[in-house]
């Protein structure tokens, strides 16, 4: 029987180009309207959720797709579109989990690299045409400790053995073996999902089990962090640093302290944004529909439950 996919967003996207792959009896909607997303859901075999920005249509239209056998959502995290419904349901959803780790390990080091080397020292002496000399720092024998080891903390561990560091990890909820690395580590990278147990696990009693010379860099989920207890911790010198490419609101507000702190390296959530992963993020979709297609078991299962 020929399958009915329904895909939540602009049918414009270039990035959606992929789907063009799909065989050609497969029933292919794309459309952000409303009124034609929600008259359809009620004959989707498979929901795609393709807005990376909001996954608002998705959500309001997995109710209305009363016959679907699989969900996927193109991006890594699943904590913005596992609503109760989702979570109830006995439909599997799968994500993009894998496809962004390697430009994600990548500014990871850019990140740490920064730090050891003081390049905004280096910007600012440039631009102010100073001749200083001065000595900075190397990660080849530093300490990394990463929370989080799925696929982007596994590809920051490689990266980061590669410059010779020491790597230290620790789940998302085994707390003595975080209590133990946060002490030792000189960086503190997080790719943690966002669950009930990772939300705020970096609060102030964490920061002050750190080494007032180390740096957190994360690309996981902002609100891992407890914010106002990292900006304290910035402000009066009781870690060196943070490198952050998400926040627990996002787009993060004018005037907020994040914008002035020197010793914050601030990325828009953009780390993972390079040339075409988008692109081999429906990719990824469209290998997975191949396996849906001929009854193989689909890869990126999300534990609905756990959140990840």
């Amino acid at each position: 029987m020929p399958i009915t996919l329904l895909v939540t967003a602009d049918p414009a996207s270039s990035y959606l180009k992929p789907l063009e792959r799909l065989p050609g009896d497969t029933n292919v909607i794309v459309s952000n309207d409303r009124g034609r997303v929600f008259k359809a859901a009620p004959e989707a075999d498979v929901l795609l959720n393709g807005d990376y920005r909001d996954p608002s249509l998705f959500l309001e239209t997995f109710p209305r797709a009363v016959k679907i056998r699989w969900a996927h959502v193109l991006s890594a995290g699943v904590d913005a579109v596992l609503s109760r419904e989702i979570r109830e349901s006995p439909v599997p959803v799968t994500n993009g989990r894998g496809v962004f780790a390697r430009p994600l390990s990548e500014w990871t080091i850019g990140a740490m690299l920064h730090f050891a080397y003081q390049f905004r020292r280096i910007l600012k002496n440039q631009q102010a045409q100073r001749w200083e000399r001065y000595e900075h720092d190397q990660l080849h024998g530093r300490t990394l400790a990463i929370v989080g080891y799925g696929s982007i903390g596994r590809a920051i561990g490689e990266r980061a053995s590669a410059f010779g560091m020491h790597i230290l990890t620790a789940g998302r909820t085994a707390s003595h073996d975080l209590n133990a690395i946060l002490a030792a580590c000189d960086y503190l990278a997080l790719a943690a999902p966002l669950t009930p147990q990772t939300r705020g696990m970096i609060g102030a009693a964490q920061l002050a089990m750190m080494k007032s010379t180390a740096v957190i860099v994360n690309v996981g989920r902002g609100a891992v962090v407890d914010e106002p207890a990292l900006i304290d911790a910035l402000e009066t010198g009781k870690i060196r640093g943070a490198a952050l490419d998400v926040f627990t609101n996002e787009p993060l507000p004018a005037g907020h302290p994040f914008y002035r702190l020197e010793n914050v390296l601030l990325s828009p959530h953009t780390a993972d944004n390079v040339p075409y992963s988008r692109e081999n993020a429906v990719e990824f979709f469209v290998d997975n529909f191949e396996r849906f297609r001929k009854g193989e078991p689909l890869q990126n299962v999300v534990d609905k439950h756990a959140g990840y």
